[in-house]
């Protein structure tokens, strides 16, 4: 090594014409066996270095072609568990496999700067070469994917630790991790040390945390993004006849009629979905959806009404219209007891910047809905306690109009961003299933909690799904009168299934 070198790592000036020590590799190794053996071999050290035991230098046998081999498995590995990640049809990222190598450029930079000069002598633990020394920290990393990826499939997708659950997800992460830096530290510092004094192991130590956490604090991005799914068939034009227009007049208030009654001293729960946007699918199936999971879970089955516009319904179920929700808002309220029972409204569609709720039912002109309408009908009725939903873009400008004492409002992004999942090739909204259909239908009855929960899983999901213009950010508001109330009526559902 040249002198400049000497003087990075602090080693001390070579003595006169020292006794070098036998190589260990050359020496001991025996005669180089098949390449599967062999790689198994690296992995077999790999993993005794992960439970910071000193590596078996000579069971090991380094070449261009074992380096190259430990390289590709653990770029295959990576690749195959990032396709599994996925359900479904995905699309295969190349240009992903050209990002992150700085850190491994650092991390061969850092292998041949520790190596002891060949004139001194050597401790047992030290690396015979800078491609040995590499090469297994190659094979520790393959090994510590191994575990982190089978902890997150056996413990994620078989649902021992829910999804939802980011801080349970994180700490899965993050102790392998730690620990692996922690291996990674302790093989370098190993092979350093017949070479620095304490102030060249400290940067050394500096430079290898670095280079091990480059692989986590900067990762590279996945190889995988779900494939676009494929276009839904046109359908058959909408047309609104007289048997429809006379058959839609008097559905909602037969509708409203039919309401179970209020149950004298029992909290109750009423319940209106609507879905105003004609043109997307998804809306009408989020608005049956979300009525099937409150009738089921929050006893509220013969006291739900949907609203929606969409021609599949337009001769069974009342359109979403201003007028008819503010008729079903008053409708209900003559039913319930207004001061002890709970109304609940759903509302999905596009959003607007200015909070506007898009309408949308050709050749029918719809207005659509403002959030001081919603709360002035919401006043006018006298319904004290409301639980209300909005599933849609720039929801959060919904927040502070409906804000309210005995109020529990929750949107599906903030005033500045758009949510995610409002398309005609989605099932559902991001929002709808991942606070209703994975939260409330199966895992708890608290609005708060579900609420919670889904802010995680769809920051999750739109990252995975590439949405490029930020975070959704779903919001609520709890006013302090609705809690008690809501907390009532979740015990005496805790019986139910």
């Amino acid at each position: 090594m040249s002198e400049a070198v000497d003087d990075m790592v602090g080693a001390p000036a070579p003595v006169a014409q020292p006794e070098p020590m036998p190589d260990p590799v050359t020496a001991a190794s025996p005669a180089p066996r098949a390449s599967v053996l062999t790689a198994c071999d690296w992995l077999g050290e790999g993993a005794r270095s992960m439970l910071l035991l000193a590596p078996r230098w000579e069971r090991l046998v380094a070449s261009p072609w074992q380096m190259a081999f430990q390289m590709l498995l653990q770029v295959g590995l990576g690749v195959l568990m990032h396709r599994l990640m996925i359900e479904g049809d995905a699309i295969f990222i190349w240009r992903a496999l050209l990002a992150g190598w700085s850190t491994a450029l650092l991390t061969v930079w850092l292998c041949y700067l520790i190596q002891p000069d060949p004139r001194l002598r050597r401790s047992p633990d030290s690396a015979p070469g800078a491609a040995h020394l590499y090469t297994l920290l190659i094979a520790q990393s393959t090994v510590f994917a191994m575990l982190a990826w089978a902890l997150y499939f056996l413990l994620i997708r078989t649902n021992v630790i829910p999804a939802a659950s980011m801080e349970a997800q994180w700490a899965l992460w993050f102790v392998p991790m730690l620990w692996s830096v922690l291996a990674k530290l302790k093989v370098l510092i190993r092979a350093a040390r017949p070479l620095a004094p304490e102030r060249a192991i400290v940067t050394l130590a500096v430079v290898a945390l670095t280079t091990a956490l480059g692989h986590y604090l900067a990762p590279a991005p996945p190889t995988w993004r779900a494939a676009p799914q494929p276009e839904a068939p046109e359908e058959e034009p909408f047309e609104v006849s007289q048997e429809m227009m006379e058959a839609q007049l008097p559905l909602l208030g037969e509708q409203i009629d039919a309401l179970k009654p209020q149950r004298p001293g029992v909290i109750d729960m009423y319940t209106i979905t609507f879905a105003p946007y004609e043109g997307e699918e998804v809306f009408r199936r989020e608005s049956a959806m979300v009525s099937d999971v409150m009738a089921r879970r929050f006893d509220a089955a013969g006291r739900g009404l949907q609203l929606i516009n969409h021609h599949k319904t337009a001769d069974t179920l009342p359109w979403a219209t201003p007028l008819n929700l503010e008729r079903a808002i008053e409708g209900i309220a003559g039913i319930m007891d207004r001061d002890e029972d709970v109304l609940f409204i759903h509302l999905t569609s596009h959003g607007a910047s200015d909070g506007e709720l898009a309408a949308s039912f050709w050749p029918i002109d719809v207005a659509p809905v403002l959030p001081p309408a919603l709360k002035g009908w919401l006043d006018q009725a006298g319904i004290r306690y409301r639980v209300l939903s909005i599933s849609a873009c720039y929801a959060g400008n919904w927040i502070a109009p409906l804000a309210a004492d005995g109020t529990l409002v929750m949107t599906a992004s903030d005033a500045d961003h758009t949510s995610y999942g409002c398309g005609k090739k989605s099932p559902l909204t991001f929002f709808g299933r991942a606070m209703y259909d994975e939260q409330l239908r199966t895992t708890t009855r608290s609005f708060t909690e579900a609420h919670a929960a889904a802010r995680k899983v769809i920051l999750q999901r739109e990252t995975q799904a590439g949405k490029d213009d930020g975070y959704s950010n779903p919001q609520i508001k709890v006013g302090s009168k609705i809690v008690p109330v809501l907390e009532r009526l979740n015990q005496r559902l805790a019986g139910k299934p």
